[in-house]
C-alpha cells in the first residue's frame, strides 16, 4: 500500500498569512451557524428543579415561593413546564442565598486559574467556575490575560474580529489607563461581565519591561493589581484566565490573586511541569516582592485533578504523587474526561451552556456533578476569606 506524500514545495511566510485568514474565515462561519444570528451566545434557561437545587429549596418551598409570586416566577411552556431565565435563577439565588453573598464591607475576592502547560482545562475551568458563581447569586468579571484569547471564545467574542485592542487591559500595561474600567463588556451571560483579550496583547510583554526602565518606581507587577482597585468594590468575585507561560501578564494575574487554581491532569509530565511552575514562580517573587520587604500569601491554592480518565491505569499512580506532593491543597473532587466536555468546547461553549437534553443523561451528570462539586467548594473558600476581610472568625 503506497503511502501519498505531501506535495514538495516551499511554504512562504505570505503562505501562512493567507492561512491564518483562512482559519479566520472558517471560525467566522462556524460561527454563525453554532452562535445566536447576531453573532453573539444565548443565556441558558432552567426548569423548576434546577433552580430548586441552585437554591438548595425543596420542591414543596420552590412551589410555595413560585405561588407567593415575590420572586420570578418564570413562563410556562407546552406540557405544564416551568421555564426560568438566567436572570431570574440569579434573583431566586441572591435572595434564598443572601447568607452566602458579599457581605457589606468586603471586596471582590480574585482568583487566577494558572498552569504551566496547555491543554490542562484552565480556560474551562475559569469560565464555568464563573457561570457557576454567578449562578449562586454573585456578579462576577472575568479578565482574558492570554493573548490568544480561549476565555473570550468561550464568551461568544472572537479575538481578532470582535474585540478591538482598546478593549483589552492592553491600556492598562502601556500606562494609558490606570483603572480597567475602560474594558468592562457585558457578556451574554447575566451576571458576567469580560475584560476580552486579543493578539495584540502580546505586546505587553514588551511594554511592562520598557516601562520598569523608564518609570523609575514603576512596579511591573503591580499593575494589573492596581488596575482592579475600583472593580473589587463592584464585583463578588474576579477570575483570571491566564497564558500557559510564566509571562509579564500571568505574573501580574498571580501577584493581583487572593485565590489560585491550579487545573492538573494526572499525567506525568503534567505533574512534573507543574512542580518547575511554581519553583519560578517563587524564584520570581523573591525577586519581586519578598526582598522589597514585603510579603505575597493567599487565602487558598486549589490543586484541580482534570481530565481524569477512569480506564487509564498510570493515572491512578500520578494521582498518588499529586496527593503526596500537594497534599491539603488537593480539592476532594475529580473532572472527568467526558465526550461532554469536548463537545461544548467544540461549540465555543461549557457544561452550563450544554442542553441536558443533547447528551446522554450519565455522561452530563458526571460532569455537571463535578464542575458544581468544584463551584461549592470554591464559593466555601470565597466565604472564608471575606469573612477575613471583615473580621468574622472562621467558625461564625
Amino acid at each position: 500500500m503506497s503511502i501519498k506524500k505531501k506535495p514538495d514545495t516551499r511554504v512562504s511566510l505570505e503562505d501562512l498569512i493567507a492561512a491564518s485568514s483562512r482559519v479566520g474565515a472558517v471560525i467566522e462561519s462556524v460561527r454563525g451557524t453554532m452562535l445566536a444570528p447576531d453573532a453573539r451566545k444565548r443565556p441558558p434557561t432552567f426548569s423548576t428543579n434546577q433552580v430548586a437545587a441552585i437554591c438548595g429549596l425543596e420542591k414543596a418551598q420552590m412551589d410555595y415561593r413560585v405561588k407567593k409570586a415575590d420572586l420570578p416566577v418564570g413562563e410556562m411552556e407546552s406540557g405544564h413546564r416551568r421555564k426560568f431565565s438566567l436572570a431570574d435563577t440569579r434573583t431566586w439565588a441572591q435572595t434564598t442565598r443572601s447568607k452566602h453573598m458579599r457581605p457589606e464591607g468586603a471586596e471582590a475576592i480574585t482568583i487566577s486559574v494558572a498552569n504551566f502547560k496547555g491543554g490542562v482545562t484552565k480556560t474551562t475551568t475559569a469560565v464555568t467556575l464563573a457561570q457557576g458563581l454567578s449562578l449562586r447569586g454573585h456578579k462576577v468579571l472575568v479578565i482574558d490575560t492570554d493573548p490568544q484569547g480561549s476565555m473570550t471564545t468561550l464568551f461568544g467574542l472572537l479575538p481578532d474580529v470582535d474585540v478591538a485592542d482598546e478593549q483589552t487591559i492592553l491600556g492598562l500595561c502601556y500606562g494609558s489607563e490606570v483603572s480597567v474600567d475602560y474594558a468592562i463588556t457585558p457578556t451574554y451571560w447575566s451576571g458576567i461581565d469580560i475584560i476580552p483579550a486579543n493578539l495584540a496583547l502580546y505586546s505587553a510583554e514588551f511594554a511592562l519591561p520598557s516601562r520598569q526602565k523608564t518609570e523609575g518606581s514603576f512596579e511591573f507587577w503591580n499593575v494589573l493589581n492596581n488596575g482592579i482597585d475600583a472593580a473589587r468594590t463592584k464585583y463578588d468575585v474576579i477570575i483570571l484566565d491566564t497564558s500557559p507561560s510564566l509571562s509579564y501578564l500571568t505574573i501580574n494575574a498571580l501577584l493581583a490573586s487572593d485565590g489560585l487554581i491550579m487545573p492538573l491532569p494526572p499525567s506525568t509530565l503534567d505533574f512534573t511541569s507543574s512542580g518547575q511552575f511554581w519553583n519560578l514562580f517563587n524564584d520570581l517573587t523573591a525577586n519581586l516582592v519578598t526582598n522589597r520587604g514585603k510579603s505575597k500569601s493567599f487565602d487558598f491554592v486549589d490543586v484541580l485533578l482534570a481530565r481524569v480518565d477512569a480506564n487509564d491505569a498510570s493515572s491512578s499512580v500520578v494521582r498518588e504523587w499529586i496527593t503526596a506532593a500537594y497534599a491539603g491543597m488537593v480539592l476532594p473532587v475529580e473532572i472527568p474526561k467526558t465526550a461532554l466536555t469536548a463537545s461544548a468546547s467544540a461549540e465555543f461553549g461549557t457544561v452550563y451552556d450544554t442542553d441536558p437534553a443533547s447528551i446522554n443523561a450519565r455522561t452530563y451528570r458526571r460532569a455537571y456533578d463535578a464542575y458544581e462539586r468544584v463551584v461549592e467548594l470554591v464559593e466555601e473558600q470565597i466565604n472564608t476569606a471575606w469573612k477575613r476581610q471583615t473580621g468574622e472568625s472562621n467558625g461564625a
